[in-house]
């Protein structure tokens, strides 16, 4: 879709995730390798009472999703940036759900503009895990 057709409150509701405990202590092991990620009898005496998924392993997760979504199609120029807050811990079993919703756009040129994406995620018990932001630059219909 061309920056130009993209509406501010447009929403993408992102298909459920669950974060498969295999798959998130590989990721863990390789990319955030410490205790509370890996080691279940350290993790069980923390507040947290069991290992929790690494933040960037449940975003990449929902992250996906939200690219099968390809809000932007093939007049996607590039990602830009994104920032991500977690909220909630994610634990292995949990289902992730997110929606993405264009919070802004700005003009940059006759040939692109910036689409402000927010995604928020929550668990399968309704509670808000993480909010990713993200811009994108977006071609114009010229």
């Amino acid at each position: 879709m061309f920056f130009n057709e993209l509406k501010e409150g447009m929403t993408a509701s992102l298909d459920p995730v669950v974060i498969d405990r295999e798959e998130m202590l590989a990721f863990a092991k390789r990319f955030d390798d410490v205790p509370l990620h890996t080691d279940e009898e350290y993790a069980k005496k923390t507040h947290f009472g069991d290992i929790i998924s690494p933040g960037m392993y449940s975003f990449n997760a929902v992250w996906a999703k939200y690219l099968e979504k390809d809000m932007f199609g093939e007049e996607l120029l590039a990602g830009m940036s994104t920032s991500v807050e977690w909220l909630a811990p994610v634990y292995a079993g949990d289902t992730l759900t997110g929606k993405a919703v264009i919070t802004a756009l700005i003009p940059r040129s006759e040939r692109n503009g910036v689409a402000e994406v927010r995604i928020s995620v929550v668990n399968q018990h309704g509670n808000t895990v993480m909010i990713a932001d993200t811009k994108a630059a977006v071609k114009n219909r010229i």
